[in-house]
């Protein structure tokens, strides 16, 4: 699949899938960024990515960030829909940093990655019922 992508800083490099069985790439900071404590930063990602239609960019938390850089991402997942690739539309990454101290994350690190995901969009069918039987409440298979 092509992807058309425009790198904001050309110092930082194109995003790679770092082995052959990746499906997911790494998203590097554009710039170095302080989270202070208890509070939420958005990183900026180096780039805009026309996502193909069909499909949405998910950007995930890479799962080493907690650990090593106390942040989360805040909303857990990020969309990218294929109509945000205009020219000031660089990919941000929020993150929340939820430890006592601030956090430094610096050019070029590694902090997030993404997938392509195929998607479909529905054709919504209004029905008064939808299924005869329930199988439980929020939290009912244990």
């Amino acid at each position: 699949m092509k992807v058309k992508i425009k790198r904001v800083d050309k110092s930082l490099p194109l995003p790679v899938y770092e082995t052959a069985g990746s499906v997911g790439f790494d998203i590097l900071a554009r710039e170095d960024v302080t989270v202070p404590s208890k509070m939420i930063a958005r990183i900026p990602s180096n780039f805009i990515v026309q996502v193909p239609e069909g499909y949405m960019l998910m950007i995930v938390p890479r799962s080493s960030t907690p650990v090593k850089k106390s942040l989360v991402m805040p909303h857990s997942v990020g969309i990218l829909d294929n109509d945000y690739c205009g020219p000031d539309d660089e990919m941000l990454i929020q993150v929340y940093n939820f430890s006592e101290k601030s956090v430094r994350v610096t050019k070029g690190e590694k902090i997030a990655q993404a997938v392509f995901v195929k998607v479909a969009k529905a054709e919504w069918e209004e029905v008064d019922d939808i299924n005869k039987n329930s199988r439980g409440g929020f939290g009912s298979t244990g």
